[in-house]
């Protein structure tokens, strides 16, 4: 070979190296922003509930029905994408994505902000099996991709934990609205540049979507969802019932249907392979720790402590930068310590950090809260990254977006469930504080809906009742907040023993796929 074939080859090597990581820096842009929307109306909450006066459970709705729909619609999506092009999923959901944030921006009733964010969920859920599955096919280097997957992954988690960064640094110069309208520029950029630089990738022989099977999963996660979100927060009621039977109905006629079809949306019999299964369980119950301590500390450090948005939103800085610098290292020791060390780890962080946070009060002081959220944000990085890295490297990469879409579905069911659970004890606890005897009526059933109904209804009472009624609601929320997160950190410990057992011997691939 000529000395000039060789630089050429050289060259093309290294230009194709180029373009993988710049290909890599367009689909990260989309996972920030999926996550950042998560999570960026946590700080938002106080300022959308004087405006649109939700009730408390039109507020939980606002919270986490973006998270319900996402996660009911992944499994079809990322099979979607791996039957007409993962490049045109993404780029055309990028569009809607970004025409449906104008929607939430301008929500003028809680009915037309829970509609709006259930859209955006419908437009987020064509991004992130996407994503992975580009990745997938993009990086046959194993090693290439556990470090994309850990700066996908270091992303996702902290996109989680920049949201309430985000928000607060917009709340305060503008509106509510303003936290969404950030979205438009940025998935200008994500689709003129990704049309250039992204590769375009199916599985040629995929076979039909099936749309029944689409409806089956998203009834059935939204149903069961519901349904322990009702009995957590009203008990067990007539509703409850119906949702989990509707719910759990959809989700074994799915199961089963999958196996007769002979192209399924999801290959059920991946769940059969004990370090996948333990992989997506780690998977779903990180994020519920992160979402669920992110959404219920944001209003603590503005409704409790007192803080403006911004300072919230800094003050939740430490889980960000804790998942970044994980999610970047994760693979590398999951090789050197193997995966179930760095897994269990993780969630065992992610628990202990959440029982610190049973001893919290109204004056907690910062170095407890930001030494618990770094914390977090160090145990979800190793834990998120390296199960995502093993539930996608578990298939052939024709089947990259079905197995992208069960890593995506454990991380949004996750969030949902996060917010959802830990949020209804904390609703729980909250509504049964005392307001002061000469508040009734209109008022009292306002402070006992949410916090930010009862420092709203307070505007309207003397200073000196105000002061008695807030301080009592104050301490309800601090109560349910130390409860929720004892729940919490109950079952990440116990879902650090269980996958201690569950990926027993896994390990990460080293080989260069040809």
């Amino acid at each position: 070979m000529s000395r000039t074939e060789q630089l050429t080859r050289t060259q093309g090597a290294q230009g194709r190296r180029r373009g993988r990581w710049l290909a890599l820096s367009v689909l990260v842009l989309a996972v920030l922003l999926v996550a950042v929307d998560a999570t960026v109306l946590g700080l938002a909450t106080p300022a959308l509930s004087e405006d649109l006066k939700p009730s408390g459970t039109q507020l939980l709705w606002i919270g986490d029905i973006y998270s319900f729909v996402i996660a009911g619609l992944l499994v079809s999506m990322g099979s979607l994408g791996d039957r007409i092009g993962r490049k045109k999923l993404l780029l055309v959901g990028a569009t809607a994505f970004g025409a449906v944030s104008v929607l939430n921006a301008y929500a003028t009733s809680p009915e037309m902000m829970i509609i709006a964010r259930a859209l955006l969920g419908v437009a987020g859920a064509t991004l992130m099996p996407s994503t992975l599955a580009l990745i997938r096919n993009i990086f046959h280097d194993p090693k290439e991709r556990s470090l994309a997957i850990g700066i996908w992954g270091a992303t996702a988690s902290a996109g989680a934990a920049v949201g309430p960064v985000v928000g607060g640094a917009l709340l305060q110069h503008f509106w509510w609205g303003s936290v969404f309208l950030i979205n438009l520029p940025v998935m200008v950029v994500l689709v003129i540049v990704g049309i250039k630089l992204l590769p375009e990738s199916k599985n040629p022989v995929a076979g039909p979507w099936d749309l029944f099977s689409v409806g089956l999963s998203l009834v059935g996660i939204i149903g069961v969802v519901y349904a322990v979100k009702q009995v957590a927060t009203h008990g067990m009621g007539w509703q409850v019932w119906v949702a989990a039977a509707i719910g759990a109905g959809a989700l074994y006629t799915f199961v089963r249907r999958q196996f007769t079809l002979p192209a399924p949306l999801l290959d059920m019999r991946l769940f059969k392979h004990r370090g996948f299964s333990g992989a997506v369980l780690a998977d779903l119950l990180t994020v519920f720790g992160l979402s669920g301590l992110v959404f219920f500390l944001s209003q603590f450090l503005q409704l409790v402590q007192g803080r403006d948005p911004l300072e919230a939103g800094l003050a939740e800085l430490p889980a960000a930068v804790g998942a970044v610098v994980t999610g970047l290292v994760a693979g590398r020791y999951a090789r050197r310590y193997g995966v179930r060390v760095i897994v269990t780890g993780g969630l065992a962080a992610i628990g202990i950090a959440l029982a610190a946070l049973t001893v919290i009060h109204k004056e907690t002081g910062y170095p407890l809260l930001g030494a618990a959220l770094l914390i977090v944000g160090l145990g979800a990085g190793f834990s998120f990254t390296v199960t995502a890295d093993v539930i996608l490297s578990s298939v052939p990469k024709e089947q990259a977006g079905s197995a992208s879409a069960v890593s995506e579905t454990a991380y949004e069911l996750g969030a949902a469930l996060g917010i959802a659970l830990l949020g209804s004890v904390v609703t729980g606890v909250y509504q049964g504080f005392t307001a002061p005897a000469s508040v009734t009526g209109p008022v009292a059933d306002a402070a006992h809906e949410s916090l930010g109904g009862a420092v709203e209804a307070a505007r309207s009472l003397d200073p000196q009742t105000a002061q008695q009624m807030v301080g009592a609601a104050q301490e309800a929320f601090v109560d349910g907040l130390r409860l929720a997160s004892g729940v919490g950190a109950a079952v990440l410990l116990a879902t650090a023993v269980a996958a201690w057992f569950l990926l027993k011997g896994q390990e990460l691939q080293d080989g260069i796929e040809h």
